[in-house]
């Protein structure tokens, strides 16, 4: 099975960046229903020193995660070579809006780490727009995150290589076939 894969979904979130958020005006979000999905994600990360929300050890090395808020984008650590044997999803903020199925088309602010060198290798937060697309659209890893998840929910996951790009990696964002990789995601809405 070929595996899809995520980092071609943000090429068309990054053109939204270059033309409509660009204001600094922030009279949009005064006018904004309180129960509206953000439109953009947080770029700011939190201090180096921020407690982990979420620390694992894998069957090498070990890795933090600071969860994403509404005002911070995540925060991933990666402590030596980090590697998994199973893919392992871990809610660290429940959501309570509406379910995120299979069928769903989610908006999602994320941030991508690799395990083999700690490397942001794709990042809404850092673009400051959110990515949209189907759960079974990306990599399974990234769908397994987020199926069965409600909108608001901060979760992250350490995937297996098989739940990434597979043995064949993904070569224009350096990642190997035998990569271990890490999201953080903030899930904005789901339709």
């Amino acid at each position: 099975m070929k595996l899809k894969p995520l980092i071609l979904v943000p090429v068309a979130a990054s053109a939204l960046v270059l033309t409509g958020c660009s204001s600094t005006d922030d009279s949009a979000s005064e006018t904004t229903s309180p129960t509206a999905a953000p439109t953009t994600c947080p770029t700011d990360v939190p201090a180096s020193t921020t407690q982990a929300d979420w620390v694992l050890q894998g069957t090498k090395g070990s890795m933090e995660v600071v969860a994403p808020t509404d005002a911070k984008a995540p925060l991933i650590t990666v402590n030596g070579e980090f590697e998994v044997g199973e893919t392992t999803v871990k809610t660290l903020v429940p959501g309570t809006g509406a379910d995120v199925t299979a069928d769903s088309f989610v908006s999602v602010c994320y941030a991508g780490v690799n395990g083999r060198d700690g490397k942001i290798f794709d990042s809404a937060f850092e673009s400051g727009s959110p990515a949209s697309f189907s759960p079974t659209g990306v990599v399974s890893g990234f769908g397994q995150a987020l199926i069965g998840q409600k909108v608001g929910a901060k979760v992250a996951v350490a995937m297996t290589p098989a739940d990434g790009y597979g043995p064949s990696g993904q070569p224009a964002a350096d990642i190997l076939g035998t990569d271990t990789l890490i999201f953080a995601l903030s899930i904005l809405d789901a339709s």
